[in-house]
């Protein structure tokens, strides 16, 4: 018998909404067992924290150190900037609609601020980072950038397979504790009095960051076609019509990966050279998350004013630029962005366990549409490196191994 497969987003949603069952029913001493559980499982993700930063982060610059070449500069500049631009986009966006729809509703505001019944855990186990999140950053930038400055194999190596080891861990140990993780929280939540509005200012925010995946897609097109050449259309919504099947693909993938394929296709389609998009296409997929960092922008803003959190401009402008940094190297697996981002959330937003949770919940909620954004906004690059990079502009520089 075939083995039925259900996916994350599936097991989250089944998890919130029975996390939210049981803690209606499910006596206090049984609640607490779980509670305890994400006591523990959220040490252990606060230990992973700077291993995921290190380990994506530092053999992300030495690839890119190694591979050096005026193509490959462009595209991950390019992609660098299209991500903050949609930080920024988010940022604003959020400014205008969120505290109308969040911040005036008192009843949001209190029950998360002042829970009503809160369970403790029955133990809690401490299990200290090695090192602090920014201290992270800075060594890997240092391991990095020295790594594709002398070249060395040998560290080349050991980077990678600490790539790989973090990997692991993520795929075969958070990943699938997560559905747990989120139910423990849901259900804590709902002894606590503050489901209720939690549940209502996830729509509202959904919602928003929906239309906002749209207005940035036709913004990318529109940047495009300014840069459009040869055969490619001068047309946004023409070029945007030609990627809707990498989107609707990756819509069903949740995958940048495993929708290489088409949007290479329809890249074509829309006349990119071919090197140009075998070169831009594969490479923009592990580096290019506007639709990603639009909604982890967006869910922590819409976070940070539901709760009266004070912040400013020059916070988030911070975080934005941070978290573009972080979102080229994200692990390339089902909720990796959000996982790397758990570490500047709580260093610089001063985000707690269960800020977190919300925001693993709300971005694998819409992890289907970011992907999709990704990808889609990839094709607008590949345009863009078209117009330098391709038969009649600079000649290319080839990746050098």
């Amino acid at each position: 018998m075939k083995k039925l497969h259900v996916g994350l987003l599936p097991k989250i949603l089944i998890a919130m909404v029975a996390g939210v069952g049981a803690g209606y029913v499910t006596p206090d001493w049984c609640s607490r067992i779980f509670i305890t559980f994400n006591s523990v499982f959220t040490q252990f993700l606060n230990f992973t924290i700077p291993l995921i930063i290190v380990g994506f982060v530092a053999p992300a610059i030495a690839d890119i150190g190694n591979k050096a070449g005026k193509m490959l500069v462009a595209t991950a500049l390019i992609a660098y900037c299209a991500t903050v631009a949609a930080g920024f986009m988010s940022y604003f966006t959020g400014e205008l609609f969120f505290p109308s729809m969040i911040g005036a509703d008192q009843y949001i505001t209190s029950a998360l601020q002042a829970p009503v019944h809160e369970l403790q855990p029955y133990f809690v186990i401490e299990i200290p980072a090695l090192m602090t999140v920014m201290t992270a950053l800075v060594l890997a930038f240092v391991l990095g950038l020295g790594t594709a400055s002398l070249g060395t194999p040998n560290m080349r190596g050991w980077l990678s397979d600490l790539r790989d080891i973090v990997s692991l861990v993520i795929k075969n140990a958070i990943i699938p504790l997560l559905p747990l993780y989120i139910f423990g929280i849901f259900l804590n939540m709902t002894v606590s009095g503050q489901v209720g509005p939690i549940l209502s200012t996830f729509m509202k925010v959904i919602a928003v960051i929906f239309g906002m995946h749209v207005v940035l897609l036709i913004l990318q097109y529109l940047v495009a076609s300014f840069f459009a050449k040869g055969e490619v259309s001068r047309n946004p919504l023409q070029l945007l019509k030609t990627m809707l099947p990498a989107y609707f693909t990756a819509l069903g993938t949740q995958s940048s990966a495993a929708t290489i394929p088409v949007t290479l296709r329809q890249s074509v389609k829309m006349g990119v050279d071919e090197d140009v998009a075998g070169f831009v296409i594969p490479l923009c997929a592990t580096i290019h998350l506007s639709g990603s960092t639009l909604k982890i922008v967006a869910c922590a803003l819409a976070l940070v004013i539901a709760q009266g959190h004070p912040y400013d401009f020059a916070t988030f402008a911070g975080f934005i630029a941070m978290l573009g940094i972080t979102m080229v190297a994200a692990p390339g697996v089902p909720g990796g962005a959000i996982m790397a981002a758990l570490g500047i959330l709580s260093s610089m937003l001063g985000f707690s366990e269960t800020d977190n949770a919300l925001m693993i919940a709300l971005y694998i909620a819409m992890d289907s549409f970011g992907t999709a954004c990704n990808v889609t906004g990839d094709g607008a690059i590949a345009v863009v490196i078209n117009r330098f990079f391709g038969p009649s502009g600079e000649k290319k520089s080839a990746p050098t191994e």
